[in-house]
């Protein structure tokens, strides 16, 4: 039976490809299409250059409605980065925070998105004084629920209140599938071997995680055991994840609109070994949860010091995996090579 879950793609997906002019915007666009991942979720830095500094030319908004329309895709979410402890060298005051967040709402109702993403950092308070002029947009701001945190935590439960003491309907969450990560990542590992880390700390650290042991006591471990730089740094990365419960998204599922399909590897056998997706479509399909899983790959800068990444086949297999949870029978593939516009574009 076919699931009312949508397959998305997040265009920071591509981060690589597109830095390096290897796939344009519409390469992006027309990819994700191919692949039945017609949901589109962008950074504004990403893929509108100058954004938010310098704004956006209408012609460049044209654009992208043009190619969403011949690709018959769907905006889904603008990602927002609202970093004001580092604005001009001083803590932004909250009215500016507020006017930055409604600055990209405008933003998000230009390219027709119906949500906005919100950095964990950002507080409640900021938030729930935007959601006004938000609902008058028709756009709802979701708050990056992100490892560390978690839908237990302190942070995350203070957002939750001041959304329902709100009573605003454009207030939610958007949950990173990277905080059910129940197994060290190998593309870790192997980068961390890569690096210098013996291979009986690396080997320690991957158990220690599977066993679920208290970092501090991970990385006192790893100093006893003469380790120093990368394998400190290593057992470090046990301080920032952890397997949390997917099942606690379902308390939270009535302010769940879109989810980060966080990634750092698919197998050829179309399998993520770090992160239970079986477990988690079923937890989101139990919810009633009817939006987009958006495609987040991050295993890039894991191994590009070794090998060139190739995300779009990494996404294609994240895709495939999720069109087989979801119930869909049809497999997706790429009809047309993802850098022919940037091949073209060079032998002109």
């Amino acid at each position: 039976m076919t699931s009312e879950i949508k397959r998305g793609v997040s265009l920071y997906s591509y981060q690589n490809e597109t830095f390096q002019g290897k796939m344009t915007l519409e390469d992006c666009i027309r990819t994700s299409a191919e692949l039945g991942a017609k949901g589109i979720e962008i950074i504004g830095e990403q893929t509108f250059w100058g954004w938010p500094e310098c704004g956006v030319a209408q012609a460049d908004v044209d654009t992208w409605h043009r190619l969403i329309k011949q690709y018959d895709c769907t905006p889904v979410s603008h990602d927002f980065m609202l970093d004001y402890k580092r604005y001009k060298g001083r803590e932004m005051p909250f009215d500016e925070q507020v006017a930055s967040v409604k600055n990209d709402v405008d933003f998000g109702a230009r390219l027709g998105m119906k949500y906005i993403r919100a950095l964990v950092s950002i507080a409640p308070e900021v938030l729930v004084a935007a959601a006004p002029y938000a609902e008058e947009k028709g756009i709802k701001i979701l708050i990056e629920v992100h490892a560390p945190l978690h839908f237990d935590h302190p942070w995350i439960i203070r957002h939750a209140e001041a959304f329902e003491k709100s009573g605003s309907d454009a207030l939610g969450f958007l949950p990173d599938m990277g905080m059910f990560l129940f197994a060290f990542p190998p593309v870790w590992k192997e980068k961390f071997l890569r690096i210098g880390v013996p291979k009986n700390i690396a080997d320690y650290v991957e158990k220690a995680y599977e066993d679920r042991v208290l970092s501090e006591y991970v990385i006192l471990n790893v100093q006893q055991m003469g380790g120093t730089g990368p394998a400190i740094a290593m057992a470090e990365t046990l301080r920032h994840n952890a397997a949390f419960e997917p099942r606690r998204m379902l308390d939270y599922m009535h302010r769940i609109h879109n989810v980060h399909g966080k990634f750092y590897q698919m197998n050829e056998d179309y399998v993520e070994p770090s992160i239970p997706y079986d477990e988690i479509v079923k937890v989101l399909k139990q919810g009633g949860f009817n939006g987009y899983i958006c495609s987040e790959y991050e295993g890039n800068r894991w191994i590009e010091d070794a090998e060139e990444p190739d995300s779009v086949e990494q996404v294609r297999r994240q895709q495939v995996m999720l069109a087989r949870l979801l119930g869909e029978t049809e497999v997706p593939t790429i009809q047309t090579s993802p850098t022919a516009s940037a091949m073209a574009e060079a032998a002109a």
